[in-house]
């Protein structure tokens, strides 16, 4: 049980069986609320400074060279700054934290300690002092930590602190006690009640107890935040962006079945050869190379408008104008294309230098009605385009084999792309009435790239 104790007190925060990156996350939060603490409290000391020194009450001091508060604020400040440094550098430690807390606490109590001389009162006079409302302030700043354990240890420190107050004043060295029961007489003169300063510590307790049970739900709102918000954004990566951030953005819970008509335009990409070269290449080698040949087309895809649908081993599929309507979507597909095949030639470029042989990239782009939606079995959901112009454009990217291409798009896509906007760099081959394996009819296609 001591054990545990120790652990909870001085090493542990409850992150241990959480992700690295969850309990990293979660650290730079308390990271970032220490510093947070920090400004606080030097805002705090300045503030108590000014209206200790700006107001009234020091009009009935008795003892005029005798001025401790001053140098409660002075040490505290400097305090202040000092702990503040420490939480910019990241190196506060918890054992740090305890020892900042008992600081606070002591130099809150000197501090009202020092009214019955600066007041030439018996030291019951102290325990009437409005001063002891910071203990609540300083209990409350622990809670920016998302701990209990220091919310708890503030508040007993507190206790401790008034307890200690009591008893010397208890004791009669600070001049006489004189407890009374009667609250007029306690109210009006240097007497003693104990049910009041019974009150005063419940009230301490009670407040440190219920702030203790808030922070830890708040805490636990907090590791589960992170961890879900780590999730979310490791998976994110599993989806286009355009696809994550309507599933964040969905009124209501994504189901299978749900779908959208659009008119979109569709891309597929294929390496060529590809199924041969795995053959010959070593399993890393051909995640490499997959990892390398994605990463240089994929980002044309998406800075131009598009978003990509799904991964086919070597194949790309990808959609412009389906996750998002876009009227723009026709040209941009085409713009992707230009880009893609510049990418391409100049990865062949690389690897002709590094004595690597050629890779060829077949594209194909269609336009047409597409239905964009989830499909799944409830529990494993995948947001995807299906529809005839998907099939079409599949067709047309094999197509490329037989006329001797890199990129084909039907005439009626490349029409509806110039309507858009679209300007070739580059005078386009036209092939009027070309047979498409697995199309009834002929099809006009456009020659993107040879």
């Amino acid at each position: 049980m001591w054990r545990a104790l120790r652990s909870w007190l001085f090493d542990s925060d409850g992150t241990q069986k959480l992700p690295e990156r969850v309990q990293a996350a979660i650290q730079h939060q308390q990271e970032r609320s220490e510093i947070l603490i920090a400004w606080i409290q030097l805002a705090i000391v300045a503030l108590v400074a000014t209206v200790y020194e700006s107001t009234s009450m020091p009009a009935g001091v008795v003892q005029d060279d005798y001025s401790f508060e001053t140098q409660v604020f002075a040490i505290y400040g400097a305090f202040c700054i000092i702990r503040l440094g420490l939480a910019y550098a990241r190196r506060l430690r918890p054992w740090m934290l305890y020892v900042a807390v008992i600081a606070d606490v002591g130099l809150l109590m000197g501090l009202i300690y020092s009214f019955h001389y600066k007041y030439a009162q018996p030291a019951v006079f102290y325990l009437k002092v409005p001063t002891l409302l910071y203990v609540f302030l300083l209990i409350a700043l622990r809670t920016l930590r998302f701990e209990a354990r220091f919310v708890i240890f503030t508040g007993l420190v507190a206790v401790a602190g008034w307890i200690a107050l009591i008893l010397y004043a208890l004791g009669g060295r600070g001049g006489p006690a004189n407890p009374t029961d009667d609250f007029v007489e306690y109210m009006t003169s240097n007497a003693f009640l104990l049910h009041a300063e019974v009150d005063k510590i419940i009230a301490i307790l009670l407040t440190t107890a219920v702030l203790a049970v808030s922070i830890s739900r708040a805490r636990q709102l907090l590791v589960r935040a992170v961890s879900e918000g780590a999730a979310a954004r490791d998976l994110s990566r599993f989806f286009d962006p355009g696809v994550a951030t309507r599933i964040r953005t969905a009124a209501m819970t994504v189901k299978a079945g749900e779908g959208e008509l659009r008119d979109a335009t569709i891309l597929t990409v294929d390496l060529r050869g590809f199924t041969h070269l795995s053959a010959e290449l070593a399993p890393d080698d051909v995640m490499k190379l997959l990892q390398d040949y994605q990463a240089r087309l994929c980002p044309h895809i998406v800075g131009n408008g598009g978003s990509i649908d799904k991964f086919l081993g070597d194949g790309i599929l990808a959609s412009f104008g389906a996750v998002a309507p876009s009227s723009t979507a026709a040209a941009d597909a085409l713009r992707a294309v230009d880009a893609i095949i510049d990418a391409a030639d100049h990865w062949n470029s690389e690897r002709d230098l590094s004595g690597l042989a050629p890779l060829v990239v077949g594209l194909a782009v269609s336009s047409g009605p597409v239905l964009f939606g989830a499909v799944g079995d409830g529990e494993r959901l995948e947001f995807t385009v299906i529809g005839d112009t998907v099939n079409f454009t599949s067709k047309l990217e094999k197509q490329n084999k037989d006329e001797g291409t890199r990129a084909l798009t039907d005439a009626r896509t490349y029409a509806l792309a110039q309507n858009q906007g679209y300007i070739s760099q580059t005078k386009r081959e036209n092939r009027p009435g070309r047979r498409v394996a697995g199309v009834p009819e002929l099809v006009d296609i456009v020659v993107l790239a040879a």
